[in-house]
C-alpha cells in the first residue's frame, strides 16, 4: 500500500493542531465589554449566560483565588470532558408533541421529600470568601430566596452556625462532609448540623486520598498531602448510627456502586466526579447516568439519584433529567458569580431557570419532569473525542 508524502504531512498536521477546548465558547462577551480592566466588574447586566460569570471571574479575581476555584485534577481531562461530553449525545426534539405554556408551572421539585421551585441546586464548593467578602451568606440567602437546595460545603469559609442565620424561613439546607478517621469528631460534625437545622448529611466519597492538582499546586492553593482516609461500607452504617439525618452519597461514578448503594439501604446518591478535581480519568456524571441506564433503568426507580459537573446550560441539564436524574447541581458558575456579591448569584439561578425553561419548551417538553431518554440520542457522536 502505497502512503505518499503529501499524506504523511496532512496526517502530521492533524496530529499536532492544538484542539479547541471550549471551557467559554465564543459568544461575544470580550466584542460586548472590551474595555473591562483587571479588579473591575461589568454591569451584572451583561451577564447573559453561565459562562460569562467565569470570564469575568478570571479577569476579577486575584489568580491564586481564580485558581482554587478553577483547577482540575492531573492534566486536567475530565474536567474538560465535564464541560465537553453533553454535546457528544444529540437532543432529539419532537414538535406537535405537548402544549408548553404552561412549562414554568411544572418546575416545582422534591428532593428526599423536600420542596423546592426547580429541578437544580447548589452543589457543594469550598471556600466562598475567595470570591466575595459575603462568601457562604450570599451563596444560602440567594438560594433561600430562589427557593432551591443549597448543600452548605463542609470546607466553607465561615461556621455552619452563622450560615444557618442566612436561611429563609422554611428554607432546607443540606450539609456536606469528608470523612473523617475521628469519629469523635465526625460526632460533633453531626450534631452540630442537626443543631443548625441541616436536614442531611451529603458524604462525599470520592475523596479518600489526596488529588494531584498541578494547577493548584503551583499557587499553593492544592490539597496533595498524602493522607489517606478509610472510605467504605461499613463506614457508611457507622455513620448511619450515628445520626438519625438521612445520609446522601456523592461521588458515585459507576452503575455498581449505585447497585451497592441500593442494597445498602442508601437512599439517595449524587453522581459526580467532584468537578474533575479528585481522579484525572474519572467519568462525567452524564456518562455514569447513560452508564446505569443501560445496565438497568429501572435504577433510577430503586433510589432517587441527582448528579452535578460540567453543567453550563439548560440542555445539559436536560440531558440528565431524560435519563431520570432528579435534579442537578451547579458548582463553579455559582462560586464565579459569587463576585458580584448575592445579587450575582441570584441572577446566575434565574438565567439558568430561564434558559432551562425554554430550552425545555424547544425540546417540545410541556412538563420538566416528562422529558425523556426517547429525547436523547444514546449513540456517541465523537464530537471532541
Amino acid at each position: 500500500m502505497r502512503f505518499s508524502a503529501i499524506s504523511a504531512a496532512v496526517l502530521a498536521s492533524g496530529a499536532s493542531a492544538a484542539r479547541p477546548f471550549l471551557e467559554e465558547p465564543d459568544t461575544g462577551i470580550e466584542l460586548a465589554i472590551p474595555d473591562l480592566k483587571p479588579g473591575t466588574l461589568p454591569e451584572l447586566s451583561r451577564m447573559v449566560g453561565l459562562n460569562d460569570f467565569q470570564w469575568t471571574a478570571q479577569k476579577y479575581l486575584p489568580v491564586v483565588n481564580y485558581t482554587y476555584y478553577r483547577n482540575g485534577a492531573g492534566g486536567e481531562w475530565s474536567y474538560r470532558n465535564n464541560l465537553e461530553v453533553f454535546n457528544r449525545y444529540r437532543l432529539r426534539p419532537r414538535t406537535l408533541y405537548q402544549d408548553i405554556t404552561k412549562i414554568e408551572s411544572t418546575f416545582p421539585t422534591t428532593i428526599m421529600g423536600y420542596n423546592f421551585t426547580a429541578p437544580f441546586f447548589i452543589s457543594p464548593c469550598a471556600r466562598a470568601d475567595y470570591a466575595n467578602p459575603g462568601a457562604e451568606m450570599n451563596l444560602v440567602e440567594a438560594a433561600g430566596e430562589a427557593g432551591i437546595l443549597y448543600i452548605e460545603s463542609g470546607f466553607s469559609s465561615l461556621p455552619m452556625e452563622q450560615i444557618a442565620k442566612g436561611k429563609v424561613p422554611g428554607q432546607t439546607v443540606f450539609n456536606q462532609l469528608y470523612t473523617n478517621d475521628n469519629e469523635t469528631a465526625t460526632q460533633i460534625l453531626f450534631d452540630r448540623v442537626k443543631a443548625s437545622g441541616g436536614k442531611a448529611i451529603v458524604w462525599t466519597i470520592d475523596a479518600p486520598g489526596s488529588p494531584s492538582r498541578q494547577r493548584a499546586a503551583r499557587f499553593d492553593v492544592g490539597s496533595a498531602n498524602n493522607k489517606f482516609i478509610t472510605t467504605t461500607w461499613d463506614v457508611y452504617h457507622r455513620y448511619t448510627n450515628m445520626t438519625d439525618l438521612p445520609i446522601v452519597l456523592k461521588g458515585v461514578q459507576t452503575v455498581e456502586d449505585a447497585e451497592a448503594a441500593i442494597a445498602n439501604g442508601v437512599k439517595t446518591i449524587i453522581l459526580s466526579n467532584h468537578g474533575g478535581r479528585n481522579l484525572d480519568g474519572s467519568p462525567s456524571s452524564l456518562e455514569v447516568a447513560i452508564e446505569i441506564f443501560k445496565k438497568d433503568p429501572t435504577i433510577f426507580d430503586k433510589i432517587e439519584i441527582l448528579a452535578d459537573g460540567g453543567i453550563r446550560y439548560g440542555t445539559d441539564a436536560l440531558r440528565l433529567l431524560a435519563l431520570g436524574v432528579k435534579a442537578v447541581g451547579l458548582g463553579r458558575p455559582i462560586m464565579f458569580s459569587n463576585i458580584f456579591g448575592k445579587a450575582g448569584v441570584s441572577h446566575a439561578i434565574e438565567l439558568f431557570r430561564n434558559e432551562l425553561m425554554n430550552d425545555a419548551a424547544n425540546m417540545g417538553v410541556g412538563n420538566i419532569h416528562e422529558v425523556n431518554s426517547s429525547m436523547v440520542d444514546l449513540s456517541p457522536n465523537f464530537w471532541y473525542s
